[in-house]
Order: C-alpha cells, then structure tokens, then sequence
C-alpha cells in the first residue's frame, strides 16, 4: 500500500457493516488490548542499533508511528515533544517513522530542532500491519511491555486528557 493511502486506510471499524460499531473520533483512548505483551518486532533507534520493545523494559514506553507526508502525525509532533520532555527519564517516547526513507525522517526531526524526539525508524515497515492500525498510531506500554492503551489520530499530548492517561502507565503492575 503506498504511503500516502495507508494514512487514510480505513480501519475495520470504519467499514464496519451498518448497525455496527462505528469508528471512534481521533485521539479516543482504546484499552480493549490492555495487557497484551508489546510486539516483538525490530526496529532501528536513533544510534542505528536494531533494538526491540523488549530493550525498553523497566521504564514505560509510548510509541508513536507517524511519517513525515501524514499531516496530523505532523501536527501532534511539537505536543509530543513537550511531552517528552515533562516526562524525562520517567517514560521514553519512541518515535517510530514509518518513512521508507529513514534519513528523510531523521532530518525532518532535526530541521524542526525538537528538544527530545528522536528518530527511530521500521525499515522493512512492518510496525503499521502489525499493530493492524493507521497513521499517527501511539501505544503506551507499560514498564513489564504490556499493553496499557493506544489511540488513533492526532492527540494533544500536553492536554488533561493525555497527560492523565499517560500517568496510566505507572499505575500498572504488569
């Protein structure tokens, strides 16, 4: 699927036949997967080291798809930033491009001079499929790699709403 389609893929909510479920508004919490163990996908941090959800055990972990042509993972991107860098060594903010071209997303953070975001990149793209999801995607993990919850779309991560749903995290005991 191109990248440009796989932003505004429709989910199975949204396709759902009539009488269903509908889909829900961007930014709603979903903690229908709550305790499910995190992927054990690999991806590549920002040192260019191949690392896997597993490597962050030990400290929460939000993970956010999101690609440099997706506007609103554009748009949430400054909010996260502030985000991760209320949060500091209490939670690590992942920012998983989905971008075929890593440098394309390494530089697209630099030029933006964010204060905490790195680029992490998912260079065989599987990270999309695998979670079944769309673009921005965030999963926040709790520190034993369970599911806490996710949300689709773009998100004010200095809101209320966020920030009491990121405390979420340390409440878990896995």
């Amino acid at each position: 699927m191109a990248q440009e389609q796989m932003a505004n893929a429709v989910s199975p909510d949204e396709a759902a036949p009539s009488g269903a479920t509908a889909a829900k508004p961007a930014g709603t919490i979903d903690r229908s997967r709550r305790g499910e163990a995190a992927p054990t996908l690999a991806f590549v941090d920002p040192a260019g080291k191949p690392v896997t959800l597993a490597d962050y055990r030990g400290t929460p972990v939000l993970l956010n798809l999101w690609a440099t042509w997706c506007g609103p993972c554009v748009k949430e991107l400054p909010t996260l930033d502030a985000l991760a860098v209320r949060e500091g060594g209490k939670l690590r903010v992942v920012t998983l491009s989905q971008d075929m071209d890593p440098a394309k997303a390494t530089a697209f953070l630099a030029e933006r001079k964010f204060k905490a975001l790195k680029s992490w990149t998912d260079p065989k793209m599987a990270w999309v499929p695998a979670v079944a999801s769309n673009l921005p995607t965030s999963i926040l993990f709790d520190a034993q790699g369970k599911e806490v919850w996710r949300t689709i779309g773009d998100l004010d991560w200095t809101g209320e709403a966020a920030t009491k749903a990121v405390g979420e995290a340390e409440t878990e005991t896995g």
